[in-house]
């Protein structure tokens, strides 16, 4: 017999209206924060950033493709990963269906990522992503974004990462790798200490008469708006119902 609450059919419907008007609430303010996102200032970007596509050698603005606004997903895969986040890998696994009609409405989506471009693609095919993602290997882009940080800084704990110094899972020690998010550092094939000097994140750019913007970025929660996964179980009825990372990439849950 279940341990949760249980009730009526009209004392369900009295609980849900109540409900229903802190999520009506919810969603206003969700209104209201993207208008506050879409009215911060632009910022111009004169620093020539280099990446490489599978159409070969780009600049920043070559990855709008035609477009006027560009959304990047700060995908963790460092030079020395052997395969991608698997936290990345989930959040991913939601934008080939997306790229589409973002692509019919102006927006081009990219994923970029330090690794080299012949990581990126096995990867990719591996996972069966038809979604542009473009290396920024050698490039000062992902420090610029602050999404790598070098081992000096992690050494001197003068990571600033969500607008913050510390305070981060990904801040972890690595002694600490058998908990939280530092744990997926072995799924990668690589250390913890290497493994968290890459960070996920988005940032949004515009394209206006040949000059890029930086117009958004969010970090660490804030792409949990991203995840479709976790906005399906926040419906369930139990919830996230986790007490550790639990997620794999998609095509390992079947694996021994």
């Amino acid at each position: 017999m279940t341990t949760h609450m249980t009730g009526t059919r009209k004392e369900w419907l009295a609980a849900r209206l109540e409900l229903l008007k802190a999520e009506k609430e919810l969603t206003r303010h969700s209104d209201e924060l993207a208008r506050r996102r879409q009215e911060l200032p632009w910022v111009r970007i004169d620093k020539e950033y280099r990446f490489e596509t599978e159409e070969g050698g780009a600049s920043l603005a070559d990855l709008f493709r035609g477009r006027s606004q560009l959304l990047v997903y700060h995908f963790m895969f460092g030079p020395d990963y052997k395969a991608g986040c698997p936290s990345c890998s989930a959040i991913a696994d939601g934008f080939s269906g997306s790229v589409v009609h973002l692509a019919n409405h102006d927006v081009t989506l990219s994923a970029v990522s330090r690794a080299p471009l012949a990581k990126l693609q096995a990867f990719k095919r591996r996972m069966g992503w038809t979604f542009p993602w473009a290396s920024s290997f050698g490039s000062d882009f992902n420090s610029d974004f602050n999404v790598w940080f070098t081992e000096e800084q992690q050494r001197q704990g003068s990571i600033e990462y969500n607008y913050e110094r510390g305070g981060h899972a990904l801040d972890a020690k690595p002694e600490a790798a058998s908990e939280g998010p530092v744990a997926f550092a072995v799924m990668t094939g690589t250390d913890v200490a290497t493994y968290t000097r890459e960070r996920p994140g988005m940032s949004a750019f515009a394209l206006e008469d040949g000059v890029v913007y930086h117009t958004y970025s969010t970090y660490s929660r804030g792409v949990d708006g991203l995840w479709g996964m976790f906005q399906w179980l926040d419906r369930a009825p139990k919830g996230r119902n986790e007490t550790a990372p639990w997620w794999r990439r998609h095509d390992e849950y079947n694996k021994g």
